[in-house]
């Protein structure tokens, strides 16, 4: 691993595409290359930074409400501009267990289940 730069996780950092997608106007979809690198936390309370989330004062999520999940999901996945928003905030598992039930803007969507043809099948299941 000589002269391989580490990630946050002690391992070399994610790759990640933009995507010819847009995530909304002026922004394209960006998707990680490998689910598994998305290590992010899966409970308790998590806060965006405001690059992520500006709407609220509060920029904390509570992981552990499903319905804040699902929303803190859709908003990681819509405003992320570099594969580390993604492997910081997102969880392989957790996303592919919320995929059916998330309103992504169509663009991200796409982006997502083309590159990922798992994502499409935890749809169609």
């Amino acid at each position: 691993m000589f002269g391989e730069e580490l990630g946050s996780h002690g391992r070399p950092p994610a790759a990640a595409h933009v995507a010819p997608y847009q995530a909304r106007p002026g922004r394209r979809a960006i998707v990680i290359d490998n689910l598994a690198d998305l290590c992010g936390p899966t409970k308790g309370s998590v806060k965006l930074p405001l690059r992520l989330f500006w709407s609220l004062p509060d920029h904390h999520f509570d992981l552990d409400d499903p319905d804040i999940r699902r929303w803190y999901y859709q908003t990681v996945l819509r405003e992320a501009s570099r594969a580390e928003d993604l492997t910081t905030y997102l969880d392989a598992g957790t996303l592919t267990g919320l995929w059916p039930e998330l309103f992504l803007p169509r663009g991200v969507r796409r982006a997502w289940e083309e590159y990922h043809p798992a994502l499409r099948a935890v749809v169609s299941a």
